[in-house]
């Protein structure tokens, strides 16, 4: 069983986008009429130059109007690049989100979305954001809440799999504690919560998501007992700053990249 985020990541996302495919859709099923994708593209500040950091299947940039600028995506996942090159006009990099290749002050903005949990070390990544950002830079970070799709954690125990927990082998980068971790490397840090949940009238989409959560699917008779249907509680926020005009790095050859 996988021991560290990172592995856990490598497991769930390395060799295929099937899981994360299971957990957006479970998300169609959201109260809130926008999306998240489409109220988080009304929010980013886009000018400039722009990388988005763990991109996963480039889902955003079917919301955002393409403006004047660079846009780089990355994700550690070969499965995930390979969806990515299907964004029209973006540079696709597969990397590191804490060794990122790019020289110092190269970008205007930094997204990432929902990826920073999967980190062993979010923190790293932070300094890496604020490293290749240009003074003044922003970035935008989407996280959850502790008590982000409780419903399912519930549901899940109660079916026989306390093992299927929605932050199992996620480093504790949350709603609480993620403005205070972005504002150890940026100014400015804002936090707006998605005001949304999940209305799921039938169990296909919720058996699919908790099978997503593990390489052991449930057995015949735990899907039998998911029934009904299913009001979930989300928790979902964007966390921005800007970067520091005095920021400086210490990285050795950063700026050879």
């Amino acid at each position: 069983m996988a021991s560290t985020p990172s592995e856990r990541a490598v497991g769930q996302y390395f060799a295929s986008t099937r899981n994360l495919d299971a957990r957006m859709a479970l998300h169609s099923y959201g109260t809130n009429p926008q999306n998240w994708f489409s109220w988080l593209a009304q929010r980013l500040p886009l000018d400039g130059d722009v990388l988005e950091v763990g991109a996963g299947t480039g889902k955003l940039w079917e919301y955002v109007d393409r403006r004047p600028g660079r846009l780089v995506l990355t994700d550690f996942s070969p499965a995930m690049c390979a969806q990515l090159r299907q964004v029209s006009d973006a540079d696709v990099l597969r990397c590191d989100a804490g060794d990122l290749p790019f020289r110092d002050g190269c970008f205007d903005v930094v997204i990432a979305n929902h990826m920073l949990y999967h980190l062993d070390d979010p923190d790293s990544a932070l300094r890496e954001f604020a490293r290749v950002l240009r003074p003044g830079g922003r970035v935008a970070v989407g996280t959850n809440g502790t008590d982000h799709l409780r419903e399912l954690e519930d549901l899940a125990a109660s079916v026989g799999r306390p093992d299927l927990t929605i932050g199992g082998g996620r480093n504790g980068f949350t709603a609480e504690s993620g403005p205070r971790r972005v504002a150890d490397w940026f100014d400015d840090v804002q936090m707006e919560r998605y005001l949304c949940d999940l209305d799921v009238p039938e169990p296909g989409p919720v058996v699919a998501y908790l099978d997503s959560l593990s390489e052991r699917p449930l057995s015949a008779e735990q899907r039998a007992e998911v029934r009904g249907r299913f009001l979930v509680r989300k928790h979902t926020v964007l966390i921005t700053g800007r970067r520091r005009f005095d920021h400086s790095t210490t990285l050795g050859d950063a700026d050879t990249r």
